[in-house]
């Protein structure tokens, strides 16, 4: 049976891979870890299947709604710029949706101090997002934002951050935070039923920042601004649990 020669040979090249040489692995906290090939395999991370975190953030040009007109959006104009946080949801017109929405908006002077822009993303038109806007709180609608709405009808950027559901054809609740080099630092997806937290989003960033501008410190768990960093070393990291 096909699916047997299939299997037959995948099993083939898994134990080739196996016994062959090895690959080297870059740590950021020590010396190059060498592992075999098998790990490389089993893992199934090919080039083209990279983990988005850590890597260059796909890159789009879309249609928009902010200020209730239609704007044109590109993600690399912010690049040396700004930090990001584009953030997909479902549809328009639902219902957890516009509580997400309308707090990343109430919160948007937080983010602009610490230089960043908010970028909400969905799969409906701008002619739905400008609806949506247009439709008081009261009534489940969004009112004036304090960012732009992207347009993916094409579903062209779900697709490309990897939170598109095929067969429904919406995004799941994807969320990422990207530098201001354009590289991918923090993803969270939800499913659908579940919205996102804009203190933890915040918190998270507050973190990102902190360790970039500090490359000798890591951020332990919970850590917010003006809490004991931690050195990244066997010697050094005692100070820290030793303060804690």
């Amino acid at each position: 049976m096909a699916c047997s020669a299939t299997s037959t040979t995948l099993i083939s090249s898994i134990a080739t891979a196996t016994t062959t040489t090895t690959k080297s692995m870059a740590s950021p906290f020590s010396k190059n870890i060498t592992l075999p090939n098998s790990y490389f395999w089993h893992s199934q991370i090919l080039p083209s299947e990279l983990p988005l975190v850590g890597n260059i953030a796909p890159d789009f040009e879309a249609e928009a709604v902010f200020d209730q007109e239609f704007i044109n959006v590109k993600l690399s104009d912010y690049i040396g710029k700004k930090y990001v946080i584009l953030f997909f949801y479902p549809l328009d017109f639902t219902f957890v949706c516009p509580t997400e929405i309308t707090a990343f908006s109430d919160r948007h002077e937080e983010f602009e101090q610490i230089n960043t822009e908010v970028l909400g993303v969905s799969v409906d038109s701008v002619f739905s997002h400008l609806a949506w806007v247009q439709t008081d709180r009261k009534s489940g609608g969004l009112g004036d934002l304090k960012y732009p709405l992207i347009s993916d009808v094409t579903k062209s950027i779900s697709k490309s951050y990897g939170v598109l559901i095929p067969d429904q054809g919406v995004a799941l609740r994807g969320l990422f935070i990207i530098d201001k080099e354009g590289v991918i630092q923090h993803s969270t997806i939800n499913n659908l039923a579940i919205g996102r937290s804009v203190d933890e989003t915040k918190r998270t960033l507050q973190a990102l920042q902190y360790v970039q501008e500090n490359p000798d410190e890591v951020c332990p768990a919970g850590w917010k601004p003006g809490e004991k960093s931690m050195k990244p070393d066997p010697k050094l990291s005692k100070d820290y649990f030793a303060a804690i």
